[in-house]
């Protein structure tokens, strides 16, 4: 049985912490109402934030800049107010159906949280349960089509980086060679950093 977050490790290389401090994370799930997935946790706190393979966005709550708790916000006050349900086609694409919800909301302890997002588009969400797994992984996808992922965040991540569709429809990407990693500003005077994973074999 794969370990994936310890996959995810050795694919990524060496995490820094920069900002791993468990306060951030406690005031941010006291926020919430509910505890995030110690996975997802540990893969942030080793790398966020960053841009991985150019694409992929993750963020920090302890980060002045790209902090997740103001990007959880944000974000989840867009969808909101959005117009989700008119890309719902039935109840296999249907989130209030393989979450078990009886509504739809968005930042809350029994609703989708954001957890990280693509420049093309999609938006990927950590929910309470997904077709029965606890603390599995929803995407909306650029195209607006909805898919749960039954399955932890590390293991969704594992399977991006590998180039499986896990971002929506047509969403598959291979990029051999090692990950590359884009570490953004984090403060006035800083510059974009960038720095690769080890070699995968791909």
């Amino acid at each position: 049985m794969t370990d994936y977050l310890q996959a995810v490790f050795a694919m990524l290389g060496p995490g820094e912490e920069r900002f791993a401090k468990p306060a951030a994370w406690l005031c941010l799930e006291e926020e919430l109402g509910r505890e995030l997935p110690t996975d997802y946790k540990q893969i942030v706190d080793a790398y966020a934030p960053v841009q991985i393979n150019g694409h992929l966005t993750l963020s920090h709550p302890a980060s002045h800049w790209w902090n997740l708790g103001e990007t959880m916000r944000s974000t989840s006050e867009t969808w909101s107010q959005s117009a989700w349900e008119s890309y719902v086609t039935g109840p296999e694409d249907d989130p209030r159906v393989f979450c078990d919800l009886p509504q739809l909301n968005f930042g809350t302890a029994e609703g989708l949280v954001p957890f990280a997002a693509t420049d093309q588009g999609a938006a990927v969400f950590g929910a309470p349960r997904v077709h029965g797994f606890s603390d599995g992984v929803v995407v909306q996808g650029a195209e607006g089509d909805w898919v749960g992922h039954p399955m932890t965040f590390a293991e969704w991540l594992y399977r991006y980086l590998i180039g499986e569709e896990m971002a929506g429809w047509d969403s598959a990407a291979v990029y051999p060679g090692p990950v590359w990693l884009e570490y953004p500003p984090a403060g006035p005077g800083q510059h974009t950093r960038e720095a690769y994973g080890p070699e995968r074999g791909m």
